[in-house]
């Protein structure tokens, strides 16, 4: 096999709003990035899929201890405090610095200002948007910048399959210096003729998104299996959280046809009036919480759960025909757009809607400049647990959260990249991959049935509510399937579907264990014994 090798100051894994922000930073400094995609573009992962908006600063003066009071209220107060300060002091003039300065994004207007929207757990309006594509807008306007950068390389369709390390991979490093563990690059799957690359680098930052596609109903994009955690994980750097995961109330439910993710249904429109209500019509969120239809998600996830069982319905109904006062196809026409694709007009009818999993809310520990436990690694965006979200997620922190950690890693690598080097010992310690197997016995049924195997598990046993039974039963499952991928994985020459399977798995595997060591019920993490 012919193995390609190269050198980069930077290595990126992942082109969301967090990998593209950290990318540019450090491009503008002469930093030469390789920054990683597994789509054949930069236009893949959750980033792009965010609608609502994002969290700039509301027109009342003191904002920042409002909005840091409202982060703490939906994590239940479990949100790490310095992470919760960091973004609410520094989000508004990172977000001024990048996409409303050096790359802006046309934010929808309003009277010589930018509109503000008011979310479920906010106090006050302080979100600013694009209609309802927020997410697909910042990311072409970071794509576009990030393609025409002379100092960023952009490889599409590669596939990181493991984390090179100085302890693991280091065999001909001396005993003193394998004591001070370091991640050196990765090994990366060439998707476009299926060979393992290796790519060495003084700094790399996972950027891989959340976690959603291990779980049978999603708003997740298809590259969203917990990559970046379960590399880390095996690399031995701490993961923290891994048991809250945010199931989002409203996606949009359809009774026929195959789809591989739900579409969202933004919390904006509850944000403008939107009502949940019943089969009968009857709004019924102020039954479960004196906010109503704008508690935080957990809350309301659990009451449409529990509404579903009172009434034995398949879903309930976001009813904006009769509670919105404003032009539904203007202001959100991308949800007007695929409900009408199962012939649900918003502005004449309730749109269906039912949970699914969401935004990953806990991952990889990062400290505030986006440093992992593992000495060159730094993370950001979903993969990252920050401690910003605590036990649930505020709306419309995450294009934030990513945008502020990706430029603060940036920041970093930019203060230390002097002291880093890939000395000769380092290159010459750490070998060409060597193939698992050479078994050609790749079974597409198979790995089908594998992964429906632990889509079913996850979402029967470590979803929106949990038992101790019910977990127990998924972490002996997900061990028993993980040990029979593994056993495959070492068999067989790699592909893309085998290296996102056993990913997706050991992910699964690492969220059922943490689910299963926490006894306390808080937040998404939803004990009913």
């Amino acid at each position: 096999m012919n193995r390609s090798r190269s050198q980069t100051e930077v290595l990126v894994i992942g082109s969301g709003i967090a990998g593209s922000s950290a990318a540019l930073t450090l491009a503008e400094k002469g930093v030469h990035v390789t920054l990683l995609t597994t789509a054949d573009t930069l236009f893949s992962g959750n980033s792009r899929l965010a609608q609502g908006g994002v969290i700039y600063k509301s027109i009342e003066p003191g904002d920042q201890g409002r909005l840091e009071q409202d982060i703490l209220t939906a994590g239940h107060r479990l949100n790490y405090r310095r992470a919760v300060k960091q973004l609410a002091r520094q989000g508004p003039e990172i977000l001024e610095e990048t996409l409303l300065g050096a790359y802006p994004a046309p934010f929808a207007m309003k009277d010589g200002d930018y509109a503000r929207a008011k979310e479920g757990g906010h106090g006050v309006a302080r979100i600013i948007f694009c209609a309802d594509h927020t997410g697909l807008t910042i990311m072409q306007t970071l794509a576009a910048a990030v393609e025409r950068h002379e100092n960023i390389e952009v490889l599409t369709k590669r596939t990181a399959v493991d984390l090179l390390t100085t302890q693991h991979h280091g065999g001909h490093l001396d005993f003193k210096f394998s004591l001070d563990n370091q991640c050196v690059g990765a090994y990366v799957l060439n998707q476009h003729n299926n060979e393992v690359e290796t790519i060495l680098a003084k700094s790399t930052l996972l950027a891989t998104g959340g976690v959603g596609q291990i779980y049978l109903h999603t708003t997740n994009d298809r590259s969203s299996i917990g990559s970046g955690m379960a590399m880390a994980f095996r690399a031995h750097a701490r993961t923290m959280d891994a048991e809250f995961i945010q199931f989002h109330p409203t996606t949009l439910f359809q009774r026929k046809g195959k789809y591989y993710r739900r579409f969202l249904i933004s919390e904006a429109l509850r944000g403008e009036g939107a009502k949940l209500v019943n089969a009968s019509g009857e709004p019924f969120m102020q039954r479960y919480d004196p906010r109503g239809d704008l508690a935080p998600r957990d809350i309301v996830t659990r009451a449409i759960i529990d509404e579903l069982l009172a009434t034995g319905e398949d879903c309930v109904y976001l009813d904006a025909a009769r509670f919105v006062d404003c032009d539904l196809h203007s202001r959100f026409p991308t949800i007007c757009e695929n409900c009408a694709k199962i012939g649900v007009d918003p502005a004449k009818e309730p749109i269906p809607v039912v949970p699914s999993a969401h935004y990953f809310c806990g991952g990889i520990l990062v400290d505030h400049r986006a440093r992992t436990t593992l000495d060159r690694l730094y993370a950001a965006g979903e993969c990252a647990c920050t401690g910003l979200h605590g036990a649930n997620r505020l709306a419309s922190t995450s294009l934030l959260e990513g945008l502020v950690w990706g430029v603060s890693a940036a920041q970093d690598i930019l203060s230390s990249q002097r002291r880093r080097h890939l000395t000769k010992k380092i290159v010459s310690s750490i070998p060409d991959w060597e193939s698992p197997g050479t078994e050609s016995n790749e079974d597409p049924a198979l790995i089908a049935q594998d992964w429906a195997s632990i889509r079913h598990t996850m979402w029967n046993y470590v979803g929106v509510t949990r038992t101790t039974r019910r977990l127990n039963r998924a972490f002996n499952d997900l061990r028993n399937i993980y040990k029979d991928i593994q056993d495959f994985y070492q068999k067989t020459p790699l592909s893309k579907p085998i290296v996102d399977l056993f990913h997706g798995c050991q992910a699964a595997y690492i969220i059922a264990m943490a689910a299963l060591r926490n006894k306390k019920s808080i937040g998404c993490h939803y004990r009913v014994d």
